[in-house]
């Protein structure tokens, strides 16, 4: 190369390398000013999680003593504590007052009273950082005062033992959702993840969804039956919630909402609270979960009756075959397709921190969601969509669940019915 060639080289690399450094320092600077828009939505709004399964995980690890896990403090061993709360924009709280599936009748009233107590205690001690919340109205007057407006869901409806009076005195102590089914059927209803029994709802499983019109109380539609699904939407007057389930298009497992239930959904007017489940927003992890029952399964015929053999076997399964991981953008992933089939009016949050294993990348504990809310913006959707699915649409269905019942108590008492009435058992 000659002098002079050489000299143009250098010149023309000299005048490119301005260029290059600030294409690569404005990645950095981009991506920050997307968090600070993310940290600034969520200061103008509410961002309400539709499902954290603390009170269980609090009930699981120290027989519910806040004295022995102080959230407000960190506590690296679970998803929430009051920092992380706060870290995380947190500004309003479904808490599940979950109890597992395998407690019926009245063990099981009992033990979701005492998750009910559980949350009025968190409310007692950390009054700083909790206030009940029983309206929408609360919800906003709570989050401007800059603590978490703190609400409770039922978890299945074996917690009200087939009693309309049971649910009723649940909504008075505040429990504002009931999810229909948990994990296995109840005697009204049909489980995404049991045997169909009934092909849907039965007809007091009809007069369930009518008193829950009648209070005010959001139907939670995770974890139930697509037929349950289809079933309730043609029976309630008032918009429904998913509190935790996403997109079975992308992630084809039986919690996931399919896409005609999405699409009756947006004439419903009700939110999917896109949940951050590993195994219900990655193909992957979903059909690792597959594989691990299938070996199980293969595991006990092999060794029947042999547990230390089948667990000894599931060990050294897994460690040839790593669990993957879901990310948080495939949790976006899950957002943009409600979106695209029910409509951005129709999205929320509903995260399952602390009722899970394993969490996404990115997607820790709960103070990440400013990256989640980065990361929308960064696909496209205005603050004004983001704040929708932050907590907006959400606070809209509580208003309409709300203008529903006020209309609905001027009209009718309570219902008397008991189950054997029309279900003859």
């Amino acid at each position: 190369m000659s002098f002079r060639s050489t000299t143009i080289h250098l010149v023309f690399c000299c005048a490119a390398l301005p260029l290059m450094v600030t294409s690569v320092t404005a990645q950095p600077a981009a991506q920050q000013n997307l968090d600070e828009r993310a940290r600034a939505l969520q200061k103008e709004v509410p961002l309400i999680d539709g499902h954290n399964d603390f009170p269980w995980a609090l009930r699981q690890n120290v027989e519910r003593d806040l004295n022995r896990l102080d959230i407000r403090v960190a506590q690296p061993s679970i998803h929430t504590d009051i920092p992380r709360l706060r870290e995380g924009g947190v500004g309003a709280q479904f808490w599940s007052v979950y109890v597992p599936a395998s407690f019926v009748g009245a063990d099981a009233v009992t033990a979701t009273l005492e998750e009910v107590d559980t949350v009025h205690q968190m409310m007692r001690r950390y009054p700083e950082a909790f206030e009940l919340a029983l309206t929408a109205d609360d919800v906003e007057r709570i989050f401007r005062g800059g603590k978490v407006a703190s609400m409770m869901g039922m978890e299945g409806g074996h917690s009200i033992d087939s009693s309309l009076a049971t649910l009723r005195m649940f909504y008075r102590l505040g429990v504002r959702y009931m999810t229909l089914t948990h994990g296995s059927n109840v005697p009204w209803a049909d489980s995404s993840t049991d045997e169909p029994v009934l092909g849907g709802l039965s007809r007091f499983g009809e007069e369930v969804i009518r008193e829950m019109n009648w209070l005010g109380m959001l139907i939670d539609l995770s974890h139930v039956s697509p037929d349950t699904m289809r079933d309730t939407l043609r029976v309630t007057e008032a918009p429904v919630i998913f509190s935790h389930s996403s997109a079975r298009a992308l992630t084809d497992v039986p919690r996931n909402v399919p896409d005609d239930v999405l699409r009756l959904v947006a004439e419903n007017g009700g939110v999917v609270m896109v949940t951050f489940v590993p195994q219900f927003i990655s193909p992957d992890v979903a059909g690792h979960g597959r594989a691990a029952e299938v070996e199980e399964l293969r595991l006990e015929a092999a060794y029947p009756g042999n547990a230390n053999a089948i667990e000894a076997g599931m060990q050294t399964w897994l460690e040839a075959n790593p669990t993957p991981r879901a990310t948080l953008s495939q949790v976006a992933d899950h957002i943009d397709h409600v979106r695209d089939i029910a409509g951005l009016e129709h999205i929320g949050i509903g995260s399952d921190f602390d009722g899970i294993s394993s969490v996404p990348v990115g997607l820790e504990d709960v103070s990440t969601y400013p990256s989640l809310t980065a990361e929308l913006l960064r696909r496209g959707y205005t603050d004004e969509h983001v704040m929708g699915i932050l907590g907006v649409n959400v606070l809209r269905v509580m208003r309409e669940a709300e203008a529903v019942a006020e209309r609905l108590q001027r009209t009718r008492p309570p219902s008397p019915t008991l189950i054997e009435h029309l279900d003859g058992r």
